[in-house]
């Protein structure tokens, strides 16, 4: 069973940065595309940031370029989001994701996903 736990949220002013972390048990990601989401109050689910298997591709939703990197540490089984110069609007529950089927291409497409994460709630005040 594939499990996904996320951690490092929490309350944070505006200008401030946060490291989240996800890390997963019950297979192996070093062959899996990954992805972070978030999901504010009243809002759909959005991509933040995805990295392919090999960690040689990486996209980033326009609101967070320049302000968030996505990396992945193969040897833990560990995916991290660092992000920097927080604003208000990136208040969310924030998400980490796996595609199932190894060697896939990274996807904006929640749906698209097979594992997720509980979820962590990252809060930025302005």
């Amino acid at each position: 069973q594939v499990q996904l736990v996320e951690s490092g949220g929490g309350l944070v002013q505006a200008g401030g940065s946060l490291r989240l972390s996800c890390v997963v048990s019950g297979r192996t990601i070093s062959d899996l595309p990954m992805g972070w989401f978030r999901q504010a109050p009243g809002k759909e689910r959005e991509v933040v940031a995805t990295i392919d298997w090999s960690g040689n591709y990486r996209y980033y939703t326009n609101s967070v370029k320049g302000r968030f990197t996505i990396s992945r540490d193969n040897a833990e089984n560990t995916v991290f989001l660092q992000m920097m110069s927080l604003k208000p609007e990136d208040t969310a529950v924030y998400y980490c994701a796996a595609r199932r089927t190894a060697y896939s291409s990274t996807t904006a497409a929640a749906g698209s996903y097979d594992y997720w994460g509980q979820g962590t709630q990252v809060t930025v005040s302005s």
